[in-house]
């Protein structure tokens, strides 16, 4: 299991990946912060990302802030950023 911190930018011109700064996982999302579409959009970004089940990620915290804990069963966190940079 791993526990990723994501950073959040809401509203972007696209959804992507931007890169890893300080540990810490930084993604752009094009979805508005409003009800719940843009950490449903997260859910989906990484779950196409790393080719893993939508039901295998869930929001440990930050549900409601742009900083996020996110818990992915079935990999370790050295297996997610190596699929990040791949």
């Amino acid at each position: 299991m791993a526990l990723l911190t994501v950073r959040v930018t809401p509203r972007a011109g696209r959804s992507a990946v931007a890169g890893v700064r300080d540990g810490i996982l930084l993604i752009k999302l094009a979805a508005a912060p409003v009800d719940g579409a843009a950490n449903e959009a997260l859910v989906a970004l990484l779950s196409d990302v790393l080719h893993i089940p939508k039901r295998s990620i869930r929001m440990k915290s930050g549900e409601r802030s742009r900083t996020k804990v996110v818990e992915i069963d079935g990999v370790t966190e050295d297996d997610v950023l190596g699929r990040l940079r791949t």
